[in-house]
């Protein structure tokens, strides 16, 4: 529907979990939108969620080989873009392929984002030379984990201007919401994401596996269930928002811009927000805010 409806926007996923994917289905499935788009895709891809076990026991799988299975799916998924035939023995697949058709439009294939939270995966991405998606991070740790992107980018073997449009590139997540006064964007995000957040908590109370537990470097009083609403709402609000009227959010962005962060993922919808008001967000977003940050 986006593909058929619009010509210039680019079309992204932030993202799909890999480790719950066939590789060769998703490529063509990729790679046919690629088509469809005439080359706007973009392809955000990450291991899976931290928290939400039950979705891999849906699959007959567990999280704890989640990262490995990543890996080779992207591996083939990217081979099967590029590579005729395809021959692959690996750990999880034992595939054969003459040749996947559709080819993807962009070449060698769309680019492909990677999601990482940790120090580690963040430099990784780095090194591997792929464009970063960062999480909810607090403002505070923002430049730490651009600095180790920007190591691993050094060591990536790319030339110079390929690692500053990278680095310009790397993404950091935001909620979002714009309303005519801040009492009513407050208001507003914080009963769409206490409702949010009670679902969350909630469905993993509910379905997560017996004994299962979310390493607690992970944990965040956004994401800890021993955590109350109110105080989960309220940090959500401080640390991982921009929101009131189109002034204050700018005041926000520009904050983010001087800790040199270049693009935002803006989450304007939210599950428990009405379309109407996200709609009314989206405008005075797009009428106010965006053209502040234009060169």
């Amino acid at each position: 529907m986006v593909a058929a409806r619009t010509s210039r926007i680019r079309i992204g996923f932030a993202v799909l979990q890999l480790a719950l994917r066939h590789p060769i289905r998703l490529a063509t499935q990729l790679a046919l939108l690629d088509n469809l788009s005439g080359g706007r895709l973009d392809v955000g891809v990450g291991h899976g969620t931290n928290y939400n076990e039950y979705e891999f026991v849906g699959y007959g799988l567990r999280s704890d080989d989640s990262r490995a299975r990543m890996a080779e799916t992207l591996e083939v998924m990217i081979r099967a873009w590029t590579e005729a035939p395809l021959v692959h023995h690996g750990k999880f697949y034992q595939l054969r392929l003459p040749a996947l058709r559709p080819r993807p439009r962009q070449r060698p294939h769309p680019p492909v984002w990677r999601a990482a939270s940790s120090a580690d995966s963040v430099r990784e991405c780095g090194r591997l030379g792929g464009p970063l998606l960062m999480a909810r991070l607090p403002l505070a740790r923002v430049p730490g984990r651009l600095a180790l992107y920007e190591a691993g980018l050094a060591e990536s073997g790319l030339d110079g201007p390929t690692q500053r449009r990278l680095r310009e590139q790397a993404a950091l997540w935001r909620f979002v919401h714009v309303a005519a006064s801040q009492a009513q964007a407050e208001d507003e995000l914080a009963a769409a994401l206490r409702g949010t957040r009670h679902h969350m908590v909630h469905a993993r109370a509910t379905h997560n596996p017996p004994g299962f537990a979310v390493d607690v470097s992970r944990v965040n009083p956004w994401n800890d269930p021993r955590v109350t609403d109110e105080d989960g709402v309220r940090h959500a609000l401080a640390e991982m928002a921009l929101y009131g009227t189109e002034r204050r959010v700018a005041e926000q962005m520009a904050e983010l811009r001087d800790a040199g962060v270049h693009h935002v993922l803006c989450q304007l919808s939210t599950g428990y927000l009405s379309h109407a008001r996200v709609l009314e967000s989206m405008r005075r977003f797009g009428d106010e805010v965006i053209p502040r940050f234009r060169s």
